[in-house]
């Protein structure tokens, strides 16, 4: 099994308390300050920041003049300021340069008045995208190239994640399960080619004993804040498109998500699930934890197998904040086109994508407490045209992401 590389190279990782606000990291007039104080804000954001090329991000990050996408990302979290947040399609490096970088550079200096925001604690590892398998996983006849890596991606790392945190990250606590593979769930909805009689089989022996489920990976964060162990639970399951009749990522997408299902419920249910260190089973009973994520689900709307999000928006040991925004509507509303015959709610909307063709406007961005975790509020970082921070937003070609930030505040037994 393969070992998960941590990044040494995140400063402060492990390097002892949590480190509360300073004077100049206090929030700006106009900031998203949470009810309760004492409560925990927990976000997650697809912010976009993949290039073409490795080492790509980084160089962007570290050049004079500063990259403006990078920027305006940096404000919505000074803006939203979540103590947690995952941040899907960060491109991951091994030295942990482009983490370290946008925290310094971007992160740490005020963006348009916004007040800096200090991450101490941070997380990344490998990931599947781009990450070669040496077969012909899309049956195309050839083998290489991004729809044969493991994740689909131009080279390793691209669309990683990286979580970052106010609170300590017990990183010597943290599992992975990039390696896991497809086949070793119980009852997975491997895809079938429908050019043959067979069930299921379009991927060979051979493939199946190597392909892997998660399309980036699954991890396990454990934060500590207060007395409180809170287990981060970040994944960014595959798009179910971009494929055939075989529908391999729509399934994949399903079982992906399941995944975090079955984990959460533990006991027999997760008995078949190994990490990459090669402990086995799911969370214990009782723990706190958050599912976060670009799950590219919407429960409604889109593309997605039948039931995959709702695996994890009806379990019994979650909740769903249901968080909205004003911008949201306004935004399905003023593009019309496949946002008018959708049949989910506009104001729970978290991606604004492509309205000719389809599929449109999705909800597709989650934070998932525990039953544990009472909410205290949680919205979607999604202004109406006429409120402060619509500039951040827009419409394509858009500043930060074609994603928004959702945020849920949480009240942590142990907290002061």
């Amino acid at each position: 099994m393969r070992k998960m590389l941590a990044v040494a190279a995140l400063a402060a990782l492990g390097a002892g308390t949590a480190v509360g606000p300073a004077a100049a990291d206090q929030p700006a007039p106009g900031a998203l300050v949470r009810p309760e104080q004492r409560s925990l804000r927990v976000a997650t954001y697809n912010v976009s920041l993949n290039r073409p090329a490795a080492g790509e991000l980084a160089a962007d990050l570290a050049a004079a003049e500063p990259d403006p996408q990078a920027q305006a990302l940096a404000q919505v979290l000074q803006t939203a300021r979540p103590d947690v947040v995952l941040l899907n399609e960060f491109d991951y490096d091994a030295a942990g340069e482009s983490v370290d970088l946008f925290r310094e550079r971007y992160l740490e200096v005020p963006q348009h008045g916004a007040a800096p925001i200090t991450y101490p604690y941070a997380y990344a590892a490998p990931v599947n995208t781009g990450e070669p398998s040496g077969l012909d996983l899309d049956n195309d006849g050839a083998v290489g190239g991004p729809g044969d890596a493991f994740g689909f991606g131009e080279f390793p790392g691209q669309y990683g994640m990286v979580v970052l945190s106010r609170y300590p990250i017990a990183t010597d606590e943290v599992r992975t399960f990039q390696g896991f593979r497809w086949r070793d769930m119980p009852g997975a909805l491997l895809p079938d080619d429908p050019a043959t009689d067979a069930p299921a089989d379009w991927f060979s022996p051979e493939e199946l004993a190597a392909v892997r489920l998660s399309s980036k990976s699954h991890w396990d964060v454990p934060v500590q804040v207060g007395r409180s162990t809170v287990h981060v639970l970040a994944a960014h399951p595959t798009p179910p498109t971009f494929d055939g009749a075989e529908d391999r990522n729509g399934r994949r997408n399903h079982d992906e998500i399941r995944f975090w299902a079955d984990y959460v419920t533990g006991g027999r249910t997760a008995r078949y699930i190994y990490d990459d260190q090669g402990g086995t089973g799911g969370l214990d009973r009782g723990e706190r934890f958050v599912v976060l994520g670009d799950l590219n689900a919407d429960p409604v709307d889109g593309d997605s197998y039948p039931g995959a999000v709702d695996q994890v928006l009806e379990h019994r040991l979650l909740r769903d904040p249901s968080p909205t925004s004003v911008g949201a509507v306004e935004a399905a509303a003023e593009q019309g086109r496949a946002n008018v015959v959708h049949d989910g709610d506009p104001a729970l909307d978290t991606a604004d994508f492509t309205d000719d063709p389809g599929p449109g406007n999705l909800r597709v961005d989650y934070v998932l407490p525990s039953r544990g975790l009472p909410v205290r509020d949680a919205g979607v970082f999604w202004p109406a045209a006429d409120q402060p921070g619509s500039e951040l937003t827009g419409q394509y070609p858009f500043p930060t992401s074609d994603h928004r930030m959702v945020w849920v505040d949480l009240h942590v037994p142990g907290l002061r």
